[in-house]
């Protein structure tokens, strides 16, 4: 890696003059804190004691007997604290803000996920918090802005651009550079300038450290194929650089949305269609047009949305040691009920675009194979989206009971 935190030709440091010295700041102190054997120790300790880690490797029996190939575990980050591996990130950047001796926080959420753990983060250490959300990932994730809201935190509707998750980043930037002194964003994915792809994904790696030990121990073999969702990418590198020094095959599994060929989905490393550029800082594969206007993007998956991807998938696609996939809308329903019904665990739907490509392979597999799937977050938390993509008429008669009620209630 470059010192400047290039990755082969991606990823760099592409801001303002006036956050610079924010930018220097924060890497001294990651630097400082990556070299003090304490900082990590204290960070695994919270980690245990705080938000369940390690997290289970869960073999999956009955999906195993049902594919009749490969054995099937599943790495279960939804056991983490909040229902997903955000909390890894976000507690260890509460850490660094404490060495900074910074106290309000800011972040970007589109599923809700990294919003709700960063609201965590800021009650657990006392920070006041602002999450900025696309207005469109305001209203199909109301749960979430419930919770955020509930700990402490004001999340702010974004109604400019798309109103996604890149959107949001945007407005996220536009405030720290208005509150550097006091103020860390706490940025939820392996995007952005140096040194965060660096840093989310060494939060995270304690996934992949998990992982490698636990099916070690429980399979006695490494595994052939490691699958995990990408969106901006920090479940990915989380678990995946536990095997990246192994003869083990790594495969991200993109959001393909209405189907590559309609051009309403996110897949920027499983397809030709995103090119490179430079953007939010930093510079990778973004879904855009000729002129680099940014388009608009489409996933089932709020959190898979994201119109660029961490510039370290983006080196490790063009090196040959990751291959991508995509899943569409429609697989990844069909995955999840699957799931549910076959194992009594409920995926997000991010969670379930890299079921769909580990089922498309298991049975071409042999039972002395091993595949480990990353279960990145729980899906029973978005209960308003996943029920929307079943189309439950029983859920649409709730929600319009519901309504009467409150109507009523207003009377």
């Amino acid at each position: 890696m470059h010192e400047r935190g290039y990755y082969g030709p991606f990823g760099g440091s592409y801001i303002p003059e006036i956050l610079v010295a924010t930018f220097d700041e924060l890497v001294a102190a990651f630097d400082d804190a990556k070299a003090d054997p304490d900082f990590w120790r204290s960070y695994e300790q919270l980690m245990q004691n705080y938000s369940c880690r390690p997290t289970p490797l869960t073999y999956a029996e009955n999906l195993t007997e049902h594919f009749g190939g490969a054995r099937i575990y599943i790495k279960r980050e939804d056991l983490n604290h909040t229902g997903a591996h955000k909390a890894n990130n976000v507690m260890g950047q509460g850490l660094l803000m404490k060495r900074m001796g910074k106290h309000r926080v800011i972040a970007e959420t589109g599923a809700g996920q990294h919003g709700v753990a960063a609201a965590t983060m800021a009650a657990r250490f006392g920070f006041s918090c602002t999450v900025y959300m696309g207005e469109i990932d305001v209203a199909r994730q109301r749960p979430n802005v419930f919770w955020m809201e509930r700990l402490g935190a004001e999340v702010v509707a974004v109604t400019e651009g798309t109103r996604i998750l890149k959107d949001a980043i945007n407005e996220a930037f536009r405030d720290w550079v208005s509150n550097m002194d006091d103020t860390h964003y706490v940025l939820g994915t392996a995007c952005g300038p140096h040194p965060f792809p660096e840093m989310v994904s060494w939060f995270q790696s304690v996934v992949g450290q998990e992982a490698r030990r636990q099916v070690l121990e429980q399979a006695g073999a490494l595994p052939k194929r490691v699958y995990a969702c990408v969106g901006g990418g920090s479940n990915a590198m989380g678990i995946f650089q536990g095997f990246l020094d192994d003869d083990v095959e790594l495969v991200g599994v993109e959001a393909g949305g209405r189907g590559l060929a309609s051009g309403e989905h996110a897949a920027r490393l499983a397809t030709d269609d995103a090119t490179v550029g430079v953007a939010q800082g930093y510079k990778t594969f973004f879904l855009q047009d000729d002129d680099g206007q940014m388009r608009e993007t489409h996933s089932v998956a709020a959190g898979l949305d994201y119109v660029g991807v961490s510039p370290i998938l983006a080196n490790l696609r063009e090196t040959g040691r990751v291959r991508f996939a995509a899943a569409t809308d429609k697989e990844v329903v069909d995955a999840l009920a699957l799931t549910v019904r076959k194992e009594g665990l409920i995926p997000a739907l991010e969670s379930a675009h890299a079921f769909v490509q580990a089922f498309r392979e298991a049975p071409d597999l042999s039972r002395d194979d091993v595949i480990v799937i990353n279960q990145s977050g729980r899906g029973d938390k978005d209960i308003f989206t996943i029920a929307d993509a079943f189309d439950d008429p029983s859920w649409k008669q709730f929600i319009r009971d519901k309504a009467e009620e409150y109507e009523a209630d207003a009377e």
